[in-house]
C-alpha cells in the first residue's frame, strides 16, 4: 500500500515594485494573486509563465511563497 505524497502548499503572486532592489509593491489592492499550488514544480511553472508574460514590464516581479514551510516552520529551520 503506498502513503499518499505529503502536501506542500505553494502561493504565486506578483506586482509592481517600488524599487527592483527591494520587495515593496506600488499597490497592495493590485496584487495579481495566481494561485496556490499542490507543490514546487507546478508553481514554479505558473511563476515562470507569469514572469514571461509580463517581460515588458521591468518593475513587475513574481514570488513563489512556500505555505508549507509557514504552516509548519519547524521544517524551514536548518538544523
Amino acid at each position: 500500500m503506498t502513503q499518499p505524497s505529503r502536501q506542500l502548499p505553494h502561493l504565486v503572486f506578483g506586482g509592481e515594485l517600488v524599487d527592483l532592489d527591494g520587495t515593496e509593491f506600488k499597490d497592495l489592492t493590485k496584487l495579481d494573486i495566481v494561485g496556490i499550488f499542490p507543490n514546487y514544480a507546478s508553481a514554479h511553472a505558473a511563476w515562470k509563465a507569469k514572469a514571461q508574460a509580463t517581460v515588458d514590464n521591468a518593475q513587475m516581479r513574481y514570488f513563489v511563497v512556500h505555505l508549507h514551510r509557514l504552516l509548519d516552520p519547524a521544517e524551514g529551520q536548518s538544523v
